[in-house]
């Protein structure tokens, strides 16, 4: 039987499932015993909001906190500069400075609601790689770090390997990427003393390349730590659905969405999902895992409210399970449903359902709609749409003062004349 790990940080996500691979578990371990890690995650800005994909490593730097250790969110304000090859099939889009500054302001919210930032010896820190990386002096730069670097095992680096094995294009630009995040880490480790770098199992090579680059360039010892990409049991990606990302920020999705997202976690993944996107404890875990037919159902809400909770807060988690419960249990109108306001002369005018339906987000075009009622899918005030020409006028607004739209039994949004 393998030995337990002595510090809590290990012994918490080793028992949760977070761990995928460990460059010297022995040295995390007795580091993270003492209190000694000082542990970092990298996000870079190529969007205004992360999605639930990105919860698992904010997790990781919750627990390394939560166990008296100090986690940094390092923001890729430089390294978004260039783009990460990292599991892409093609050249990321290369974002303006102004557009890279705006997601990088807007990422900022999610992590204090996982992480006390401050000053204390265990307080997170959230720092910028455009700090160091954008006034680089490229010939100094190559001297001193760039002529550590093997082109040839740069070459077997999976985000390498697998470009050019599909003969899909890699440029230069993101050829670089793997560099700049190894320079990262010897960085953070001059100016911090930083000794860990985390992330997801796709980073693999690239913290290794950053662990070697440190031992080269003369800092203290350096270490890695991978948490798994993860699927679902039905093999779908993590944090995707066929409706879009599962946004963090509330401006991109409403906590209503998110609890249902939660809500709506297949069975097989209940206690694994509890284990890594929650803090309940274990042995409660156990007993709400082996719950068995309807009574899973009540997992998943509790599930639901717990993940809501740790993003959203308390009292969001809470109106969003009572607005599920009247609108699933009790059939109830519940006008926290998330709301779509559409001018009031546009219902006067008639509104047409193909245009109502996309605006609402429950459909991304006029074609998907076009199916959807012919699959019977959709509804308005809980009455099947059976014509794609027809249009929403005032009378289709209801005694509450909206017009009620539903694709499937899960998805309600409401329309508000204004």
């Amino acid at each position: 039987m393998p030995t337990r790990p002595k510090s809590e940080f290990l012994d918490i996500l080793t028992s949760r499932g977070f761990i995928h691979q460990v460059s010297d578990e022995n040295g995390i371990d007795d580091l993270a015993s003492k209190n000694g890690l000082i542990a970092y995650i990298g996000y870079d800005c190529t969007a205004p909001s992360l999605h639930v994909g990105s919860l698992i490593s904010i997790m990781m730097l919750h627990w390394l906190q939560h166990t008296g250790n100090k986690p940094i969110v390092l923001l890729g304000g430089g390294t978004t500069r260039v783009g990460d090859p990292s599991g892409k099939d093609e050249t990321r889009a290369l974002r303006s400075i102004s557009e890279i500054e705006d997601n990088k302001e807007s990422l900022k919210q999610v992590f204090s609601r996982f992480l006390q930032f401050g000053d204390g010896k265990t307080d997170a820190l959230m720092i910028d790689n455009a700090d160091w990386l954008a006034s680089l002096n490229y010939i100094e730069f190559l001297r001193d770090a760039g002529r550590h670097f093997s082109v040839n095992r740069m070459l077997t680096m999976d985000s390498v390997r697998l470009r050019l094995e599909r003969e899909q294009e890699l440029s230069f630009i993101e050829f670089n990427y793997m560099l700049l995040q190894a320079y990262d880490y010897v960085e953070l480790a001059r100016r911090l003393d930083c000794n860990l770098q985390m992330g997801g199992s796709d980073q693999w090579g690239n913290i290794v390349t950053g662990i070697d680059l440190g031992r080269r360039m003369g800092t203290h010892q350096l270490y890695g730590l991978t948490c798994p990409l993860l699927t679902t049991s039905s093999g779908a990606k993590m944090g995707k659905t066929a409706d879009g990302a599962i946004w963090l920020n509330e401006a991109q999705l409403s906590p209503y969405d998110y609890w249902q997202f939660w809500r709506n976690t297949e069975d097989a993944d209940v206690g694994r999902f509890m284990r890594l996107f929650t803090n309940l404890p274990l042995d409660e875990i156990a007993r709400l895992e082996a719950l068995g037919g309807a009574e899973i159902n009540e997992a998943k809400k509790i599930l639901a409210t717990a993940a809501t909770t740790l993003l959203h807060g308390q009292e969001a988690a809470a109106k969003a399970a009572e607005t599920a419960r009247l609108t699933f249990e009790k059939g109830k109108l519940a006008t926290d449903l998330p709301t779509v306001e559409v001018p009031a002369n546009e219902l006067s005018a008639g509104l047409g359902i193909l245009d109502a339906f996309v605006r609402a987000g429950l459909t991304s075009s006029n074609s998907e709609t076009r199916r959807q009622i012919k699959g019977g899918a959709l509804k308005v005030n809980d009455q099947s749409v059976k014509d794609d020409k027809a249009k929403l006028t005032g009378s289709d607004v209801g005694d509450d003062g909206v017009i009620k739209l539903s694709f499937g039994k899960k998805r309600h949004v409401l329309l508000r004349p204004v």
